[in-house]
């Protein structure tokens, strides 16, 4: 009898609403735990997590049982309430619509997963902007400016950019 063996990796990155920069660093570790155990309760395989202040970046082993729909999905509205409830942040907190969802291959793991986890460097230089438009690039995926994650090119790290 023979058996089926499949192998598939994706870089998922989805942003907070309007691009707040409402996860801190003082909760953070807390977050990317919480969304581990989504993704290992789905049987996928986390390879690595990164969340900065206003996205966030996830490494799989795809279950490819789950819909990445579905996972983002209930990534996202779980992590909204788990947040919301706990009252992480002062203010409300909701994940920006869309996702990007890139394919990866076995060879490639070592160099995403350190990307992955080396956000807070690689983002003293690059913008969160150029970072998702080079990624876009580089998978050769055609989209309108107007249907990304909202990008505002004067958002810093003060505090009012985290408005409710």
């Amino acid at each position: 009898m023979g058996d089926t063996y499949v192998q598939a990796y994706f870089h998922i990155v989805f942003a907070v609403r309007n691009r707040k920069r409402l996860i801190e660093n003082s909760w953070r570790s807390d977050l990317e735990k919480y969304i581990t155990a989504i993704i290992q309760n789905r049987k996928h395989k986390l390879i690595a997590i990164g969340a900065q202040p206003d996205h966030i970046h996830i490494f799989i082993g795809y279950n490819l049982n789950d819909k990445i729909p579905d996972l983002v999905e209930k990534i996202k509205t779980s992590s909204d309430h788990w947040i919301n409830s706990n009252r992480k942040s002062r203010f409300k907190f909701h994940w920006q619509n869309g996702y990007g969802a890139f394919s990866k291959s076995q060879s490639h793991m070592a160099t995403i997963a350190n990307y992955v986890m080396t956000q807070d460097e690689h983002h003293h230089t690059n913008s969160f902007k150029q970072e998702y438009h080079k990624l876009l690039d580089e998978h050769d995926i055609m989209f309108k400016e107007k249907y990304l994650f909202d990008f505002f090119d004067d958002i810093g790290n003060k505090e009012e950019d985290a408005t409710p």
